[in-house]
């Protein structure tokens, strides 16, 4: 059989593979520390499953409406609007398997080929990808460790061109574990307003886990952006759902004709999510607050934690973490270096590999993530405490074997 050039195209997600690999060499018993795994190390809140499980009891297993049951919609509405301040109603939502899908069908509803997306880079493997599966021409603005990997609203009225459909932005940061401060979108903000034909993707997924001096700032919340924003979010990180594949967006822009055009491609793809997970929404986003605050509190330990151990590697750059739960290391000074294992270190993936192999940590090669990211690798701090000090012990020691 013939694979399609689309298909043969599309890399597989770096970060999966890392994930899946750890698991394979854990299962065999060998002695892993993984950093690499983009998801919480808790387990769902009871509650949450709970209202799953009573739904399935009372026969909600039946088709589900597309883009969201009337409640579970106004649950989501409901949420933005008190917490994020976005105007909306639950005719501006539209409920996704997974907010990663959600991202896929936003873009799909927006660009059309040759459309250019601008994209501030390091930035999440999927998103390149997703732009070409459009039709898109992806165009980078790369911002490095000594900006924390934020761009300028300099860089991004010189990447604005009339063929610019899109700005997809993700803040907190996956894989950079920082995040704009409110003064910082106000600042793009700013730009975007003298160019009306851009719309504004934001992925805010890690938007309740923040870590610094300021709460995540959605852009659809400013007026002048309401109208031309797509706010995407989600279960997953949130809640420790990320198995559940419970995503979202609000669209209120042109009476929410974007909601409406990626539910008529949603109900030919996959017509809805599960249907008795939709009183799970409600209760996440209801009772199931309860217990969100308790893991931000964890994962703001960590990020210290793991952020003044990796400051102990030699001339290892490393901005302070402030959002999600990641950190991204500049590790280009060990490049032109050996491995004790006799490995010669020219990049990322070099790095990686040996320091697994050598001293059994997974870390996530930078490579994918664009921009800078070839020099740096991606650690996750969703694991224990112990499992970050072993690791980065781990880390510390193998450095300094290097010749």
């Amino acid at each position: 059989m013939n694979i399609s050039k689309r298909a043969g195209s599309i890399p597989p997600s770096s970060t999966l593979a890392i994930t899946a690999k750890v698991r394979e060499m854990k299962a065999r018993g060998e002695d892993i520390i993984g950093f690499g795994a983009g998801e919480p190390d808790f387990t769902t809140p009871a509650v949450i499953c709970d209202a799953a499980i009573d739904a399935i009891h009372d026969g909600q297993t039946h088709y589900a409406p597309t883009p969201g049951t009337p409640a579970a919609r106004e649950a989501v509405a409901a949420k933005l609007r008190e917490e994020n301040g976005i105007d909306c109603s639950a005719d501006h939502i539209t409920i996704n398997n997974g907010a990663k899908f959600t991202v896929y069908l936003a873009l799909q509803a927006l660009v059309d080929p040759g459309d250019e997306v601008i994209l501030p880079t390091p930035a999440w493997v999927s998103y390149k990808p997703m732009i070409e599966l459009a039709g898109g021409t992806m165009v980078e603005i790369a911002a490095d460790a000594s900006a924390e990997f934020k761009i300028t609203p300099e860089q991004l009225e010189a990447a604005i061109t009339p063929r610019t459909r899109v700005m997809l932005l993700n803040s907190p940061s996956n894989p950079c574990g920082t995040m704009y401060s409110p003064d910082e979108i106000h600042g793009l903000v700013s730009v975007l307003e003298r160019h009306p034909h851009v719309t504004v993707v934001s992925d805010e997924i890690y938007e309740q886990l923040v870590y610094g001096d300021h709460p995540a700032l959605s852009v659809g919340s400013i007026d002048s952006m309401r109208d031309r924003t797509v706010t995407i979010n989600g279960l997953s990180k949130t809640f420790a759902m990320t198995g559940w594949r419970i995503g979202y967006a609000c669209a209120p822009g042109d009476g929410g004709a974007v909601i409406k055009a990626m539910n008529t491609m949603q109900s030919q793809m996959t017509s809805s999510i599960t249907s008795f997970t939709m009183p799970a929404v409600v209760t996440a986003l209801g009772a199931g607050r309860a217990e969100v605050d308790g893991m931000r509190r964890t994962f703001a330990g960590r990020a210290e934690l793991i952020h003044g151990l990796v400051r102990q590697w030699d001339d290892v750059l490393c901005p302070r973490p402030t959002g999600a739960f990641y950190i991204f290391p500049d590790i280009s000074c060990t490049f032109g270096r050996v491995s004790p294992g006799g490995i010669r270190l020219e990049s990322a993936m070099e790095f990686a590999s040996a320091l697994l192999a050598e001293a059994g940590v997974a870390v996530v090669p930078g490579n994918d993530f664009l921009g800078p990211g070839p020099r740096h690798v991606r650690m996750s701090f969703a694991t224990s405490e112990e499992q970050i000090a072993e690791g980065c012990g781990r880390v510390r020691e193998w450095l300094g074997k290097l010749t």
